[in-house]
């Protein structure tokens, strides 16, 4: 059986229960008009499949906005503040975490969040996303005082608000291959983890709650990962799920 195959049966199976199945897509990275950002909100806008942009604050040039604000498709993320390693050599990547006193950490993403909230408007919602997935406990603690409302990793979340006043929600299939030249992680991969993801919710044995997110990188896409994208978005929405932009994605 293809994995498409398999994607309409799971979808079915949700239909069949009298359960929508939510989706949601986040992309990372963005601070510059190009024409892979372009081209990611065409495919969005195509399908009328709205996409989180995670924008970095200290790399973000000014024809960014100029991009972004006519598109409809696209709400703004904070993604970290300059997505800057603070971790020893060899170590993991991190910019958020404890490797510097998490008041420094925290007073950055405040700077971050006033500057996003200042150039998008309404179009900005408080998220962060951390560079590379990772943020230290102690950073979380510190989200909703600095202005925060909602946090965004990798994988399956182990609550809806991790914190007081801080919702949750993630993204499960990585498109991009890191270990493979940034290659495209290619279809089968993509649909198999998005499929269990599902499942999992279907099933109960992951939040139900939490819509099954797509993480895609417009900077590293190659144009097998663009129709991928795109075929999902317009074969997801004929089996009767729902794409959801940020705002319902975080509640």
């Amino acid at each position: 059986m293809s994995a498409w195959r398999k994607l309409d049966e799971e979808l079915d199976a949700w239909r069949a229960a009298g359960r929508c199945a939510t989706l949601w897509c986040r992309d990372d990275d963005a601070c510059r008009n190009s024409p892979a950002l372009r081209q990611l909100l065409e495919i969005a806008h195509t399908a009328a499949a709205p996409v989180a942009l995670a924008v970095i604050p200290a790399a973000m040039q000014r024809d960014l906005v100029a991009a972004i604000t006519p598109s409809g498709a696209a709400t703004v993320v904070q993604h970290g503040y300059a997505h800057r390693n603070h971790a020893p050599p060899q170590s993991r990547k991190w910019e958020l975490g404890a490797h510097r006193p998490a008041r420094a950490t925290l007073e950055e993403l405040e700077q971050g969040l006033r500057a996003l909230r200042s150039s998008f408007g309404e179009r900005f919602l408080p998220v962060l996303v951390p560079p590379w997935n990772r943020i230290d406990g102690g950073v979380v603690a510190g989200l909703a005082e600095a202005g925060f409302r909602g946090l965004s990793c990798l994988g399956p979340r182990a609550a809806a608000r991790p914190v007081a006043g801080i919702a949750q929600c993630n993204v499960h299939v990585d498109l991009i291959a890191w270990r493979r030249e940034r290659a495209f992680v290619g279809v089968e991969a993509a649909l198999e983890r998005l499929v269990d993801h599902l499942r999992a919710r279907r099933e109960g044995r992951a939040d139900p709650a939490e819509p099954s997110g797509i993480l895609t990188h417009h900077l590293d896409m190659s144009a097998a990962g663009w129709q991928f994208l795109a075929d999902l978005m317009a074969r997801t929405k004929e089996r009767g799920a729902a794409w959801l932009d940020a705002r319902a994605a975080f509640g």
